[in-house]
């Protein structure tokens, strides 16, 4: 039973929820509902039935066949009540239950009935909730009444009937279509509301037909849209049409934008905001289009109502990404915005001057963000810092006061993400800056002291232990990094001693002092810890031996594996413990091709500390330690590139081939990994037959076929060709896959000794320019520009076609040559690409 209503404590807390239908439950409301059987009905107690009965639905709760087949009908004999009150309930009962095709027989005839009643708020409900329930047969047997509802002289019965024929659009929509008259008259409606959801129907009737929905918006455009609702409606499929159609060419114009321009000047807040957002949110919009715009949007910035401010700033913020200089008007007004009691505004308008403000406004924004920074949350504090690094890389020359402020709110209190967001941009500063390297290790230092959290701690020591020894004076590092080994737990521990021994293989001053913290690790409580103190002083020859060369050392400390994770991990989880130890050589160094099943999306790129380089460390050496071992290939040098695998075969085909290019100075060597998936065949001398007849400066040296290729099993085969000496060569190259299949009995697993020859065609693959250019982050692009000469550049123009914005271009940009994006301006920096100098 629903519990008694009380008055609500005033000590309570503001936070707590409080619902008068706390601990009601459905056997109990069921066992109500039978008061809509009564002779003499309660309008009021069935009233509130029915309420308890839709709280339950929307809060999840599901009824049996049998019982919403009760309640079904017992709610149809409410009917007979004249209670406007009860006959609402009902409507929205019937709704929520969707009765079935049998049942919606029981009430059809009393919702006809309520639909031509001369009471306007039964007939805009009936229409409602007979479109809810009703299937195509019985629509066509109403349109006519649909049609007359939707031309009505009462707003609220057309408006119904409207919105009824946009549900009814996805699953009906030929009979919805021929409402189009009907839906054009009512779009001319004096009624705001009618006029709006006239306007919504009839663009979705049209909306697969370009042209029509380009004619509706030119008319309406002209013409006179009375209703708020209606005009921000237009204005978005304006937007539409202008980005299907583009700018003219030869003029420069771009249609409807004077449409846009003109709604800025209407007295509705809601139609200003939403012409100023469309103006900035078109391709390619100048600074001249923009200025209108802007100009509103800084109005709204002083409006007293918090939702025009959010929604102003929040759009200049998007616009500051893009056009940074054409919101620097604005930015007075913003900065009042950073005391605003509505932490998003606030956070919304330090983010944007960060973008926009200049090098001389730093400090004074610095003062002003420290006030603001305990007053909101960890998420709001997260863009805050995210925005203040972006801050830093535009102007390096402000690092001091940039460092300082994430310094000490590192100290402050705030959650794992928030912590890590700023030790990753101080991380990046650091790596960006040569400046920032000294101070910004010392900040990382003094924060570990205290760091709660194991991850970072320890994120932090391999950091350390990577930059610290390049710095000035690496032995003010050493009393941090030892601390680590006093005071922490193993983990910790245990990294602070990599660090360690990072040390003192790079700086020969600080090996006795190195020698004598490792040899006390040696008593640790840990395992761990105690092994790789032992590793690390007999590597280094902490006992008196030197037991590998100062190369050997630093590989070991410093370089990566080059074997491939997976392989290394399925190696060891097959590994059972024995008298002979694990032999890392048994690994094996192939790298495996990708399932395309197993795919993933490109997620989002890490950046700061666990942030991979441009390509898998393990898999380039891979890559190179296979081609070595190849007697045909280890002649031809290093390679310059190894391409991102190109699949040659669709999805769930019989054989799964995709391939990696190879770059050398002289050569280019395809890699086909090839993976049989099919188990009752084992194909032999594997090789694919390349035909270069597209691609003139091509030439073929050698083929390596593979001699067996077991079910799921990859393998691989290569092809080398010769080309110019660093010539960037291009071509088109076509594949054949060619090979012995043999049967394989699946029950026994014996091969046949027999086999047929086969082929199987493979897709085309090209060479471009792309692949000859590796990518390469340049930390200051402008003094890296600046410092080469003339000789290095090369102008020429290109045609990228239409781009929805810059970011599309710039993806387009480098997919096609394979660029790297510098610094948060997105200007495209330099490049090696494999020329004879390789070094432009």
């Amino acid at each position: 039973m629903a519990q008694p209503l009380v008055k609500k404590d005033d000590d309570r807390d503001d936070e707590a929820d409080y619902s008068p239908f706390l601990g009601i439950e459905k056997g109990a409301v069921l066992q109500e509902a039978r008061v809509f059987n009564d002779p003499q009905l309660d309008a009021r107690r069935c009233s509130q039935v029915i309420t308890k009965l839709l709280y339950l639905l929307n809060q999840g709760e599901t009824f049996t066949k049998i019982e919403a087949t009760e309640v079904f009908f017992a709610v149809t004999k409410l009917f007979q009540s004249r209670d406007t009150g009860l006959r609402r309930m009902v409507y929205l009962m019937i709704k929520e239950l969707s009765p079935s095709a049998d049942e919606v027989i029981i009430v059809t005839s009393s919702l006809m009935k309520d639909m031509n009643s001369k009471t306007d708020m039964y007939r805009a409900n009936a229409i409602r909730v007979l479109c809810r329930i009703t299937d195509g047969t019985l629509l066509t047997q109403i349109e006519r009444y649909l049609k007359q509802a939707i031309v009505d002289k009462n707003p609220v019965v057309a408006s119904a009937a409207l919105v009824s024929g946009i549900h009814l659009l996805q699953t009906n929509p030929e009979i919805v279509r021929r409402w189009s008259n009907e839906v054009q008259e009512a779009v001319q409606s004096r009624a705001a509301l009618v006029q709006f959801h006239a306007l919504a129907l009839l663009h979705q009737i049209r909306q697969n037909d370009r042209l029509a929905v380009s004619k509706l918006v030119t008319s309406l455009t002209r013409g006179n849209v009375r209703s708020p609702l209606a005009q921000c409606l237009l204005i978005r499929y304006t937007s539409q049409v202008i980005r299907e159609s583009g700018t003219n060419t030869q003029t420069g114009d771009r249609p409807f934008y004077d449409f846009l321009e003109g709604c800025l000047r209407h007295k509705a807040e809601m139609v200003i905001f939403e012409a100023a957002r469309a103006i900035t949110e078109l391709s390619g919009v100048t600074s001249r289009e923009l200025t209108p715009a802007i100009t509103v949007l800084q109005l709204f910035l002083s409006s007293s109502k918090p939702v025009l401010r959010f929604a102003a700033v929040r759009t200049l913020n998007k616009v500051a990404m893009t056009h940074p200089m054409a919101v620097t008007n604005c930015n007075i007004d913003m900065e009042s915005l950073i005391s605003d009691q509505n932490r998003s505004i606030a956070t919304l308008a330090i983010t944007t001057l960060l973008k926009t403000g200049n090098e001389s406004s730093v400090d004074r924004l610095m003062k002003q963000i420290t006030n603001f920074m305990s007053d909101i949350a960890d998420e709001f504090k997260i863009v805050v810092v995210e925005a203040i690094r972006s801050l830093c890389l535009k102007f390096p020359l402000k690092y001091r006061a940039l460092m300082n402020f994430l310094s000490n709110i590192l100290r402050e209190e705030g959650g794992f993400e928030y912590k890590k967001a700023i030790v990753d941009s101080i991380v990046i500063l650091i790596r960006d800056i040569p400046d920032a390297k000294e101070s910004g290790l010392l900040h990382l230092c003094e924060f570990i002291e205290d760091c709660e959290f194991t991850y970072l701690s320890t994120q932090i020591l391999h950091f350390l232990g990577i930059e610290g020894p390049k710095t000035s004076d690496p032995s003010k590092y050493i009393r941090y990094i030892y601390n680590r080994v006093i005071l922490e737990n193993a983990t910790v521990r245990a990294s602070a001693v990599s660090t360690l021994a990072k040390f003192g293989a790079m700086v020969d001053s600080l090996k006795p002092r190195i020698f004598v913290l490792l040899r006390r690790c040696l008593f640790d409580s840990d395992d761990e810890v105690r092994d790789r103190a032992t590793l690390y002083l007999n590597t280094i020859g902490g006992d008196g031996s030197v037991v590998e060369t100062d190369k050997d050392v630093k590989d070991f400390l410093f370089g990566s594996l080059d074997i491939p994770l997976v392989n290394l991990e399925t190696s060891l989880k097959n590994y059972e413990p024995s008298e002979e130890p694990f032999d890392i050589d048994s690994v094996p160094r192939e790298v495996k091709s990708q399932p395309l099943a197993e795919k993933k999306a490109p997620g989002k790129k890490p950046t700061g500390l666990g942030a991979p380089p441009s390509g898998p460390t393990s898999t380039v050496d891979a890559y190179e330690k296979l081609l070595s071992s190849i007697p045909e290939y280890a002649s031809f040098g290093k390679p310059f590139k190894s391409s991102a695998p190109v699949e040659l075969t669709e999805a769930e085909t019989e054989y799964a081939v995709n391939v990696v290019k190879h770059i050398f100075d002289r050569h280019v060597v395809f890699q086909y990994n090839c993976t049989n998936t099919i188990p009752e065949q084992l194909l032999e001398n594997v090789t694919v037959i390349v035909d270069a007849s597209d691609a003139e400066e091509f030439s073929e040296v050698s083929t390596k076929p593979l001699r067996s290729l077991p079910y799921d099993s990859p393998g691989q085969t290569f092809v080398a060709f010769e080309k110019p000496d660093g010539v960037p060569a291009v071509g088109k190259f076509t594949n054949m896959l060619k090979f012995i299949v043999k049967e394989v009995d699946p029950t026994t697993g014996e091969t046949e000794e027999d086999g047929v020859e086969d082929e199987y065609q493979l897709e085309d693959l090209e060479v471009v320019a792309a692949d000859y250019v590796l990518k390469v982050g340049v930390s200051n692009f402008r003094n890296a520009w600046e410092s080469m000469g003339p000789e290095f550049e090369r102008v020429d123009e290109y045609g990228l076609g239409p781009r929805e914005s810059l970011a599309e271009a710039v993806s387009a940009v480098i997919s096609l040559l394979g660029l790297q994006p510098c610094e948060v301006s997105f200007l495209l920096g330099m490049f090696p690409i494999a020329l004879p100098a390789q070094n432009t």
